[in-house]
Formats: structure tokens, sequence, C-alpha cells
């Protein structure tokens, strides 16, 4: 039997895409996230930005513990990275102006046609510098708080398996500093993790859009495919 490692614990229905194809699977968690306290600007920006569901979660942990918070204000509007991330917001009532596949897409869209606009960055302390820069050749005022941090939770994985889920390029490298990739598929979320697996492996399918179910999807089809 074709056997999966997901390198994230997945939902119920996620898993479900694995038993519905016959597939094994393992899951561990190869990163930990920790929320941190933070405070927010008194000054006011025109858009909240946030490039992962982990920046939501970290904003709403800390505006809950606000005395008196009451409801999110309809004037917070946000851009952001992901379906995913665009669900958690609306979810909570927070009304996305534009989405993106990556950064580096939502940088062009805020330099192309929100130049004049400022915006506070909710991230993570391992983000990558593209909506940074790009914000900064382009001379738009923003202003960032790390709101989260994320660490290596390194496991030794005695099995093999044949395909390998990875969802971020700290999983990778933290999945990596216990273990080979031997023979394994790897499947990746996005370009950005495939470019981290890149450096240890050649066997790289990457996920049409960065979701978790699309990247089971992939592990499905290939393995479908090769039976």
């Amino acid at each position: 039997m074709i056997s999966i490692l997901s390198t994230k614990l997945l939902t119920p229905a996620q898993k479900s895409l694995l038993v519905h194809a016959g597939l094994a699977f393992v899951e561990y968690p190869a990163i930990t996230i920790e929320y941190l306290d933070f405070q927010t600007p008194t000054e006011t920006y025109d858009y909240f930005v946030f490039t992962s569901q982990q920046g939501v979660k970290a904003y709403l942990r800390q505006y809950d513990r606000m005395p008196n918070h009451g409801q999110i204000s309809p004037k917070v509007k946000a851009f952001c990275v992901g379906s995913k991330t665009q669900a958690a917001l609306q979810e909570n009532g927070i009304a996305t102006q534009a989405i993106a596949e990556n950064a580096l897409a939502l940088g062009k869209i805020i330099s192309d046609s929100y130049n004049h606009c400022t915006f506070l960055l909710f991230s993570g302390n391992l983000r990558r510098a593209e909506l940074p820069n790009v914000l900064k050749e382009n001379t738009i005022k923003y202003q960032e708080i790390i709101v989260y941090r994320t660490y290596p939770n390194p496991k030794k994985i005695t099995s093999q398996f044949n395909g390998i889920l990875f969802f971020s390029p700290s999983g990778v490298e933290s999945f990596h500093s216990e273990n080979s990739f031997a023979d394994a598929m790897t499947f990746a979320i996005g370009q950005t993790t495939a470019e981290v697996l890149e450096k240890y492996t050649n066997k790289i399918i990457i996920a049409k859009k960065p979701t978790v179910e699309n990247v089971i999807v992939k592990a499905v089809n290939y393995f479908a495919s090769h039976d």
C-alpha cells in the first residue's frame, strides 16, 4: 500500500481525501507556532495585511484579550495571501480588499493600484522579504508587527514513505534536520516551499493552489497514475 507522511496535522475532512483514495498516512507537526502578545499602533492605517492564517489567528487572539473589545469594526479592511487566509478573515467579519496567491503578487497589487495607501503588516518571525522589499522600493508607507514565532519540531522518522507533504519552508528544514528524503516524492504547497526542497531532492510536485487540500489532491492524483 502507498504510504504518505504529512508534516502537519490534518483535519478529518483532509484525512478523508487520503483514506478514500486508499492511501495509508502518518501525520506529525514539523513546526510549532507561538502566538505573541503585541500592541497595535495608535496611528491609523488604511489596510491590514495578513500573509498567513497564523497572522489572522494571532491578531484575533490579541483582539479577544483586549478589555471591552466588542465587535471588530466594519471599517477594518485587509489584504491577504491565500484563500484560506481570506476565509479566516471573512469568518470573523474582516472584509478583504485584495487577495493574491503569494506575497510577491500581493506586493505588485499594492504597488500598482494602492501605492497612495498605508498598511499595517501582521507577520511571523520567519517571513520572507519580498513584500516589505516591494513596499520599500515603491516608497509605500507601512509598519510591520511580528505577531507569532515559528519553531522547528524535528522528529526522527524510522519508516519509509512513498510521498511526503510539505506546507512551509520551515517544515522542510525541520524534517530534513533529522531525516533524509530517500526516494520519496515530495509535494509542496507553493513555490517558496519547493525552493527549499530543491536543496535536498529533485522529486517535487507543487500544488496548483496554496491550500492543504490541493497538496493532498496532487499526491492522490500522482499515486493513482503510478499505481
